[in-house]
């Protein structure tokens, strides 16, 4: 037997993306077997476990299997990144990822090891085995270019990015502030910025990168990767652009127990592309002063909504890794707040199906954090969207969004991240009610159709996993 192990990092985003790339070689190779290795980390990544249980019944040739628990003294770690933390837990695991392999070697040909960017140290366990190493970047081609030229920018400056106030100019996208780099990379003295300098400088050296992305999406970018633009020093490894992924039937179920969610039955009773749903992923945190001026932006606006409200982070530094509890709404949001637009918005607690949501007839625009996944859904529903980055390299991806894709535009914040009431209100209305709003809707609904087709038979997509298997068949 043939098989195919994944290793994704711990965290939502990245577990579904890699699972739906199971999926996908399974649909379209089904002779392989897929085993996806998961980490649970000691840190709040949000629960997988209903979302692993749905899969495992639903794909029972997709193998699950949960390797031992590491113990990561949180208190110790100085570095305020959460990405700090992942590579470290990653680098760690090595001796049990390495057991793993033997295990599954014993019973079928492993064919390849797909690792998230954050298990770089795997590499040299899988060539041990010789197993070849394949990267899967579960971010856009931009983000790769921008990580593939990082050792170069490295080398010349002596400079932090935060501390740098020019443009950067990396082959195949729009030119990118320095500030604007992934938020783990600004600080040159930090350990996260260690980290990541040694996973750039390894990504060349895999037996290939796979994308989830697809190349009517980031044209010039794919091409400046694949010319070898971005790799300075060295040969560019193959890349395979195979997406768009997402998780079909939305993400998992957050509350618990079946039926459909409030929120959904809530869209049925609005008129269609009318509502601005607003998300920021499972990490997304405002401050409760922040979350005020939303508030009072999204009432002064008139406007449909639905708003999916977290609690703020705690300001207890040994919490900064835990998950934040229920958000009691009538104590976060302003006074009368919830009366007085309940019958035009719907606030939602912690968690929304949002691929169901943005699927919605209802739903006609979105504002995100520009996480990569909730990106390639608003594409896939042909959404619109307005971008508000907070964390890892959202600030990058708004950057490509608004300037190169022109699917999204940007709210503007202050140099603290505070984004005021009165920007909330002219960005709603701007993207709902403008003529640059209605030309991101056709924008997005071409890209949407171009989505589909690269899925297709024959389809870029399709042609790249094609081109993908060859290369494991071929070892």
């Amino acid at each position: 037997m043939e098989s195919v192990v994944l290793y994704p990092s711990p965290g939502m985003g990245h577990l579904i993306s890699m699972v739906e790339l199971g999926k996908l070689i399974l649909k379209h190779h089904p002779s392989f077997s897929i085993t996806i290795l998961i980490v649970t980390p000691p840190y709040n990544t949000g629960s997988t476990a209903p979302y692993l249980s749905r899969v495992s019944s639903t794909f029972p040739s997709i193998s699950f299997l949960h390797l031992p628990t590491i113990s990561l003294p949180l208190d110790s770690f100085h570095s305020p990144h959460l990405e700090t933390l992942v590579f470290e837990l990653l680098r760690l695991n090595n001796p049990n990822l390495h057991q793993a392999l033997l295990s599954i070697s014993y019973h079928s040909t492993v064919r390849a090891l797909i690792i998230d960017f954050f298990c770089t140290a795997a590499l040299p366990v899988a060539a041990q085995l010789n197993i070849p190493s394949y990267y899967f970047f579960t971010s856009g081609a931009a983000c790769l270019a921008s990580f593939l030229y990082f050792p170069f920018i490295h080398n010349q400056t002596t400079k932090s990015f935060k501390d740098l106030n020019i443009h950067l100019h990396i082959p195949g996208i729009p030119p990118v502030l320095a500030s604007d780099m992934p938020k783990p990379m600004l600080d040159r003295e930090d350990k996260a910025y260690e980290f990541f300098l040694d996973m750039s400088v390894h990504l060349p050296r895999s037996a290939g990168i796979i994308i989830n992305t697809f190349e009517a999406l980031e044209p010039r970018v794919v091409k400046a990767i694949s010319d070898g633009l971005c790799v300075v020093d060295g040969l560019t490894p193959p890349i395979f652009c195979i997406g768009p992924l997402i998780a079909a039937n939305g993400r998992f179920s957050g509350g618990g127990g079946g039926g459909v969610p409030e929120c959904l039955t809530w869209l049925d009773s609005q008129p269609k592309r009318s509502v601005l749903f607003l998300c920021f992923g499972s990490l997304g945190l405002f401050s409760e002063e922040q979350l005020k001026e939303i508030a009072i932006g999204l009432e002064r606006s008139g406007k449909r909504f639905m708003w999916v409200v977290r609690s703020p982070p705690s300001g207890d530094p040994s919490r900064r890794f835990l998950p934040p509890e229920e958000p009691d709404l009538n104590s976060l949001l302003p006074d009368g707040f919830l009366d007085r637009t309940k019958e035009r918005g719907f606030v939602v607690k912690t968690w929304a199906p949002q691929v169901a949501v943005l699927n919605h007839d209802s739903v006609g625009w979105f504002v995100t954090h520009c996480g990569w996944n909730s990106v390639l859904e608003a594409v896939c529903a042909g959404v619109p969207m307005a971008a508000w980055p907070l964390y890892a390299e959202q600030r990058f991806n708004r950057v490509v969004m608004v300037e190169e894709m022109k699917l999204a535009l940007s709210m503007e914040e202050s140099e603290e991240g505070f984004v005021t009431a009165t920007e909330v209100e002219k960005r709603v209305r701007e993207l709902m009610e403008s003529e640059k709003g209605n030309g991101l809707c056709l924008r997005v609904m071409a890209m949407k159709e171009a989505a589909e087709a690269a899925m297709s038979d024959g389809g870029s997509s399709r042609t790249a996993l094609t081109e993908l298997v060859k290369s494991w068949r071929l070892g």
